[in-house]
């Protein structure tokens, strides 16, 4: 049984591509750290050695793939997603699977590999859904801004 997030429809709308491109480039940045990080270590591992081939490419796909399911099935949020108030979320509010969240990983993926067509897609939607949306039967939202808190005296 999934889980629903407490936020209703009329409380949330179709996030705007632009924020979920921002979202992307802050994702985009992490990831780059990620990998310098793997990177780093496996030279320390290869005595110093450059690190090629197709072992130490998957590896670094598994832990991109392990970096956005855990963040997308566990909040829905991923740290760039965070940063600009989107969620990623069925299209029911619940919260999505991991099964959704490899769909989602691939077909992005795929977008990008042909020059970012997928993610083009959200500016010809009427819905605002890019091709890994609609694949993965999600959506991604925006979420109000929290209130302000009052003044101390």
């Amino acid at each position: 049984m999934r889980r629903s997030y407490p936020e209703t429809f009329d409380q949330v709308k179709t996030a705007p591509p632009l924020k979920r491109l921002g979202a992307l480039l802050y994702d985009f940045m992490l990831i780059v750290a990620l990998w310098m990080v793997i990177g780093a270590i496996a030279v320390a591992a290869n005595d110093g050695e450059a690190v090629t081939g197709p072992l130490f490419s998957s590896f670094l796909f598994l832990a991109t793939f392990a970096f956005f399911s855990f963040f997308w099935v566990r909040t829905g949020q991923t740290l760039g997603m965070l940063a600009w108030r989107l969620r990623v979320q069925t299209p029911e509010g619940e919260h999505i699977s991991l099964v959704q969240a490899l769909i989602r990983f691939l077909v992005a993926g795929i977008s990008i590999a042909v020059g970012f067509v997928g993610y083009i897609w959200m500016f010809i939607n009427r819905e605002k859904m890019a091709w890994h949306d609609l694949a993965s039967k999600t959506c991604v939202v925006e979420l109000p801004k929290p209130p302000k808190k009052g003044k101390k005296k």
